[in-house]
C-alpha cells in the first residue's frame, strides 16, 4: 500500500516510498525490498543491514505515524553506507513534512 499510495522519490541507488497514515500513536514503521537482482544472498544482506542502520539514525526525523518503504536498485550493491545514507536521507526529507515536538 506504501509504494502504490504514498509520495515516491528516487535516486541512484534507492528509491524511497513514504506514507503518512495519520495514526500519531504509532511509532515510524519502515520495510526494505531488495530483489535478487542487486546480488546474492551475502549481498542482499548487507544492503538491508545497511539500510536499517541509515533508518535508526533518521528515526526521530519521521513523523509519528509513517510508514517508509525502500527499494534498493541493483546499484546499491556496490554502494558504500555514506552513499546509501545520504540517498535515503534526501528522499525522507524531500518527502516527510517536519517533525512537531
Amino acid at each position: 500500500m506504501v509504494v502504490r499510495r504514498g509520495s515516491r522519490c528516487g535516486g541512484a541507488r534507492v528509491v524511497t516510498s513514504l506514507l503518512t497514515t495519520g495514526d500519531a500513536e504509532r511509532a515510524a514503521r519502515f520495510g526494505f525490498i531488495i530483489s535478487k537482482q542487486v546480488g546474492n544472498a551475502v549481498i542482499r544482506n548487507t544492503v538491508r543491514r545497511r539500510l536499517k542502520a541509515v533508518c535508526a539514525q533518521l528515526l526521530s526525523e519521521i513523523p509519528q505515524g509513517t510508514d517508509v518503504v525502500i527499494r534498493a536498485l541493483p546499484a546499491s550493491a556496490t554502494a558504500s553506507f555514506s552513499e546509501l545514507r545520504a540517498d535515503v536521507e534526501r528522499c525522507v526529507r524531500r518527502l516527510s513534512p517536519p517533525v512537531t515536538a
